[in-house]
């Protein structure tokens, strides 16, 4: 089982580095809008759980992921989209990000260790939620 946590662990950590890079497209894409002081914090929320899960993978004794494999692939797509649609089609597509964050959290923490699977509840998924929630506020504001 510590295994299987390990790898859960690192696919939760390749979502979170998908993240930061998308967040830093849609930063460059939007630098003279208001939203980038939004989009900025959310991206450090994101920031901060690649380190918080570096440090927990590391701990358990496995080797954190470096990069956001197929994860990336998929952010890159999508926001390479919406950088070709403009500021509404990026501000969706992150906010889509973090459907698939939240979503990939609450399917995959129960089948977590249980020390893991309460470090995940305490220290990820609230940020997760409410990083979705900003995101879901921001994209209400574009339809």
């Amino acid at each position: 089982m510590a295994t299987q946590t390990v790898d859960k662990l690192n696919s939760f950590l390749r979502g979170e580095i998908s993240a930061v890079e998308t967040y830093r497209q849609a930063i460059e894409k939007l630098s003279n809008k208001p939203e980038v002081t939004t989009l900025s914090d959310c991206m450090q929320s994101h920031a901060q759980r690649v380190g918080m899960l570096r440090d927990e993978i590391r701990r358990r004794g496995g080797e954190p992921a470096q990069g956001s494999g197929p994860w990336g692939s998929f952010a890159k797509l999508v926001e390479g989209g919406a950088k070709a649609l403009g500021e509404k089609a990026a501000i969706a597509a992150l906010e889509e990000g973090e459907d698939h964050g939240r979503d990939d959290y609450r399917r995959d923490a129960p089948e977590l260790e249980p020390d893991a699977r309460l470090f995940v509840e305490q220290n990820l998924i609230p940020e997760q939620q409410r990083t979705h929630r900003v995101m879901s506020t921001l994209k209400s504001r574009f339809q």
